[in-house]
């Protein structure tokens, strides 16, 4: 069993910048693969980004160039940089480590 806390949402700015923390925990916490997905409203959930246990990462074009995933495997936890948010990065963003899931932490960028 792994235990994931996302936290570090909130209500910012077009052009601002905001980082997310997963906080990880349990017997297998932070081991492979980590990830970021996102759900706006209406919308199906998509990966946002995506870092191996090595430090490989993978982006979501739509956020390429802004946002970034650094983890920190000896403090288990995953990190979601994101820089020059736009209204449409708006959404709930949830940490995964297959097949657990976080509760998810709400971003939302006004213009």
């Amino acid at each position: 069993q792994v235990n994931l806390v996302e936290s570090g949402g909130g209500l910012v700015q077009a052009g601002e910048s905001l980082t997310l923390s997963c906080a990880a925990s349990g017997r297998f916490a932070s081991t492979g693969y980590m990830l970021w997905h996102r759900q706006a409203p209406g919308k199906q959930r998509e990966l946002v980004a995506a870092i191996s246990e090595s430090g490989n990462t993978n982006y979501a074009d739509s956020v390429k160039g802004r946002f970034t995933i650094p983890r920190d495997n000896a403090k288990k936890m995953v990190f979601l940089q994101m820089d020059d948010l736009e209204p449409e990065d708006t959404a709930v963003y949830f940490c995964n480590q297959a097949p657990y899931w976080g509760q998810g932490t709400q971003v939302t960028v006004y213009s």
